[in-house]
């Protein structure tokens, strides 16, 4: 079986094509080092929402709903706001009706490469994006960073891992999350309500109109026990912003954390996996009729920066200068 790591040309643009047993997998710098997608070939089994046909230009205006992006800040800021415990920040209000800010901008940027190998039988990149004056939105957010990003892909599946360093002098507010983008059937001859996603969830979260908490925890209803019976189907309905907390479950036996899901004609699933910093999942389908929807682990509740709660309630953090954080997430798939 081949074990590959090519930096190679996609429309223009530099990316990396990861390839390790039956999997294969395209990295995308030029889109905020999107997993641009990534496929089980033996199984026919398509990971992430891709379309081929879509120009450099259509997907850098919307690289949330493709691939596997990670986004920070991440989802929404009440009226733009970002209140740190040294400053106060305000972001541009992308969505109008609701007066929020959306996602940040990292995933917007070009990273570098950095490290394109084979390790045995493990492909393996590394890229980075270095967050300084130099940055069209640094005069709004002038906290220097640094982020690392590291995928190796090899039978056991794409292990992930994500590092922000502090670079500057002040406090610098954490939160991150992946808009993780999956297919609804997740193969070519599969129908979308033969899918299922089982999801980790604990206490839910509402939001009001603006789509922001208000803070008051409600209890589970039939709609929200599908996540833990494995029963939902994620596509084909609304599926609008469903806020949990994250939990850890057994599966197999063995302490899982994440998200599964299932194609009830094959049996086979994808696995996906994230570590104790994900601590809140916000679940969409974009209107559940366009083939993918979006189990989101995020390290915050949204808005979290702005909420009257305690920082072990809301996920609120910072790195002090030179402090950093690193992020791990398992995606793969399990045949029957």
């Amino acid at each position: 079986m081949a074990y590959t790591a090519n930096i190679t040309e996609y429309k223009g643009k530099d990316v990396i094509e990861l390839k390790a047993g039956r999997y294969t997998a395209m990295i995308a710098p030029f889109l905020g080092s999107n997993i641009l997608y990534m496929k089980d070939i033996e199984n026919d089994i398509n990971f992430f929402r891709y379309d081929e046909s879509l120009s450099i230009e259509e997907l850098q205006a919307s690289p949330e709903v493709y691939g596997f992006p990670t986004l920070l800040y991440a989802n929404r800021l009440r009226d733009g706001i970002l209140r740190a415990s040294d400053a106060e920040y305000h972001f541009p209000v992308i969505i109008k009706d609701e007066q929020t800010a959306l996602h940040g901008f990292l995933h917007k940027r070009e990273h570098e490469i950095v490290e394109a190998t084979v390790d045995g039988n493990v492909a393996i990149t590394k890229t980075a994006y270095t967050y300084d004056e130099k940055d069209p939105f640094y005069s709004t957010f002038p906290v220097s960073f640094k982020a690392e990003y590291t995928f190796r892909l090899s039978d056991e599946g794409m292990h992930y891992e994500m590092t922000i360093t502090n670079t500057s002098d002040r406090q610098l507010p954490y939160g991150i999350c992946n808009h993780t983008t999956m297919n609804g059937p997740f193969t070519s001859t599969g129908e979308p309500l033969n899918t299922r996603l089982f999801v980790t969830i604990g206490d839910k979260w509402p939001l009001n109109q603006r789509n922001l908490p208000t803070c008051d925890f409600i209890s589970l209803d039939n709609h929200d026990r599908q996540y833990l019976t494995g029963s939902m189907i994620p596509v084909k309905h609304i599926i609008n912003n469903d806020v949990y907390n994250c939990e850890t479950y057994d599966v197999d036996g063995l302490p899982f954390r994440g998200a599964i899901v299932t194609d009830v004609e094959t049996g086979n699933e994808i696995r996906y996996e994230v570590d104790d910093n994900f601590k809140f999942w916000v679940i969409w389908n974009d209107g559940g009729e366009k083939g993918y929807f979006c189990p989101e682990p995020s390290t915050w509740m949204i808005d979290a920066p702005n909420l009257p709660l305690p920082k072990e309630e809301s996920g609120y953090e910072e790195l002090a200068p030179g402090e950093s954080k690193t992020v791990r997430e398992h995606i793969f798939s399990k045949i029957k």
